[in-house]
């Protein structure tokens, strides 16, 4: 008979992530990881890490391939952009927004030559997002010749191959320098998601609680970089007017002071609120100040 000693760790499937390799999703993924608790790579040229004190196997792999090997089950969950995923027309799902890499995916031509989606009607369009944007089209009855490219999508309309675009936008100076303009509504906004297969749960292959611990964990992070601690001190007879600047998640936490007349309340505040907050509470009476950084937490 086999006994189990009490520090023997049970095997157990690891979860296995997919992480972007390269390019604007590839360091925040895992700067983002990194402040979930897990091990991250320390060179670039690494393609697979284990951590083992989390069992997980994190993977890194082009961004477009991720929502690929995902949907294939190859791979449990993966971190992508929302336009990739879609793109790739995979059985893959989004689990989670992680609020960076944000971009915009719209339609651009010749200055003055289109103001609709509807003027592409028998026009040729050039994009590296070719899934993306025949579903888009035929959603709204548009029937084009969508050209495929890899890159330097701008360049596709004064070399011929195109009659407008349709691309990752940010700030249009490209666009610009290419004789271009931005027209219509946008077709997508994107930025980087938690992904896996459609329907699976994690349960296929026990991987399901890694999953649910990753997603707290990432949404702690969400939530540390969102909000901030504030403390301060107020008289009794203003904290309801105090609790309204500062309701906090749920409500905030009173504390009785030596001086009875007084408390001292804790609160959670949007981070990109802090110092209107301060203002209105030092002009309501409130004082001793103070903000402190949320490092993790779990909501």
């Amino acid at each position: 008979m086999c006994l189990k000693l009490p520090f023997q760790k049970e095997s157990l499937p690891m979860l296995r992530v997919a992480v972007p390799n390269k390019g604007s999703l590839s360091e925040a993924a895992s700067a983002m990881l990194s402040e979930a608790g897990y091990r991250q790579r320390r060179d670039s040229r690494e393609l697979v890490m284990v951590d083992p004190d989390n069992d997980i196997e994190f993977f890194f792999l082009r961004p477009r391939d991720i929502a690929v090997y995902v949907g294939q089950g190859t791979l449990d969950v993966g971190i992508t952009g929302r336009d990739l995923l879609l793109d790739a027309k995979v059985e893959a799902e989004e689990l989670l927004p992680l609020g960076f890499a944000p971009s915009t995916f719209r339609f651009a031509g010749p200055v003055g030559d289109f103001t609709g989606v509807e003027q592409l009607e028998g026009k040729r369009l050039a994009t590296s997002y070719d899934g993306l944007l025949r579903d888009y089209l035929a959603e709204r009855g548009v029937n084009a010749t969508v050209v495929r490219l890899d890159g330097a999508v701008e360049s596709s309309v004064r070399l011929g191959v195109a009659d407008a675009i349709a691309d990752v936008v940010e700030t249009g100076n490209t666009l610009k320098a290419a004789g271009m303009e931005i027209f219509g509504d946008p077709i997508l906004k994107s930025e980087a998601v938690l992904i896996r297969r459609s329907g699976s749960g994690g349960a296929a292959n026990g991987t399901a609680k890694e999953i649910d611990i990753l997603i707290r964990r990432l949404q702690g992070v969400l939530v540390a970089r969102q909000y901030v601690l504030m403390d301060y001190d107020i008289r009794k007879d203003l904290v309801e007017d105090a609790a309204a600047l500062t309701p906090g998640l749920e409500s905030p936490t009173v504390s009785p002071l030596r001086d009875s007349e007084w408390v001292a309340v804790r609160s959670m505040v949007p981070k990109k609120e802090t110092n209107r907050i301060m203002d209105e509470l030092y002009d309501l009476g409130a004082r001793a100040i103070l903000v402190s950084s949320i490092h993790a937490c779990r909501i």
